[in-house]
């Protein structure tokens, strides 16, 4: 496979970008973009542009069918001159799992890694330093053809943007429990990171903060019983001591923090026990005091500590500790991502130069 080209017009967008003071979460945006098109079966040669507008036919089935898969993963430079990334592979592999559910063809290993580093190799001036802050890397996959006949694409782009960001959650975030909607269930593409997920869990997310939340906490499909995971985030919860998480069941996207944590924990000597979560046995655990703490984690909010689980009916639940086993672990797993620790697990990956054309 061919090497990317670049743009002339690359070097004076990098030239004309500064760092903002603030930035939020996704809302500075990199002045670079990578893109490759699929046709006739196979990839095309990738290049680096200047991040704008892109051409996509109206009736592209990506608008039309939700033929829209993505991946949402960080760049951190701890000075070093290039910076490193967080467990890329398994993004790589994660999106290939994504597009193979919705029938789209793999982004090729050294292809996903050509564009990630192109976009953060050409990015290593303005990565962001310190306290959480990092190059927000989103690469996407979509289908271009256009037309009605209910089947895939026949092209398609793979594309990579980023964000310099802060962490996407500040304090603790007041959560709300949802009754009704349903985000994802059995079967269906919740272990999946497709758009159509995060579409379905807007509603009850915009009412959760007309309400007073930070965000919504879903059920799953079936029986409305059992925690999945909150809109973007994998949950856990300290119960008697020992770290829960709701197993995965084939509706909770698996996310790589929620994987991480795990690891991390065991390794710290923690017990973590994966298993089907009632919500109403862990309210009940609250109450009681057998649950001590419950927290989220993600790509972009890291380990996020939950202050307040509110029920449909009014009630809130208030754990006795916030922020307590969620930042040792959080603490811990920045030391890894920002290389301040060493990293036992292999988990880091150098961004190379930029290769010559």
């Amino acid at each position: 496979m061919t090497s990317y080209t670049t743009s002339p017009d690359v070097a004076s967008a990098l030239a004309n970008f500064s760092l903002p003071e603030k930035l939020g979460f996704g809302l500075v945006l990199a002045p670079v973009m990578y893109s490759v098109d699929y046709a006739d079966g196979q990839w095309g040669r990738g290049e680096l542009l200047p991040y704008g507008p892109i051409e996509i036919a109206p009736g592209a089935r990506a608008l039309h069918y939700g033929e829209f898969v993505f991946e949402g993963m960080k760049a951190y430079r701890a000075g070093a001159a290039l910076p490193n990334l967080f467990r890329p592979l398994d993004n790589c592999r994660r999106l290939a799992w994504s597009a193979q559910r919705l029938a789209m063809p793999v982004v090729p290993e050294d292809l996903f890694l050509e564009g990630v580093n192109a976009v953060a190799g050409a990015m290593a001036d303005f990565v962001p330093t310190g306290g959480g802050r990092s190059l927000y890397l989103r690469p996407f996959l979509f289908g271009t053809e256009p037309g009605y006949l209910l089947r895939n694409s026949n092209t398609f782009r793979f594309m990579v943007i980023a964000n310099p960001v802060e962490a996407y959650a500040s304090g603790p975030m007041r959560v709300a429990i949802e009754r009704r909607d349903v985000r994802a269930a059995v079967g269906g593409v919740g272990v999946a990171k497709a758009s159509a997920n995060y579409a379905a869990s807007l509603r009850a997310s915009n009412q959760s903060l007309s309400r007073g939340y930070t965000i919504a906490m879903w059920l799953d499909g079936a029986e409305h019983r059992y925690i999945q995971e909150l809109s973007g985030m994998n949950v856990f919860a300290v119960v008697n001591g020992e770290l829960h998480t709701p197993e995965l069941d084939g509706a909770i996207l698996p996310g790589i923090t929620r994987d991480s944590l795990i690891t991390l924990a065991r390794a710290m000597g923690k017990t973590v026990v994966e298993r089907p979560m009632p919500i109403d046995d862990l309210l009940a655990q609250i109450q009681n005091g057998e649950c001590s703490e419950v927290f989220a984690c993600g790509t972009a909010a890291i380990v996020a500590p939950i202050a307040v689980l509110g029920d449909s009916d009014g009630r809130e639940f208030m754990p006795q500790n916030v922020d307590v086993v969620a930042r040792e672990l959080r603490e811990s797993l920045l030391a890894i991502q920002e290389r301040r620790s060493p990293d036992t697990f292999g988990w880091t990956r150098d961004v190379p130069a930029p290769a010559a054309e």
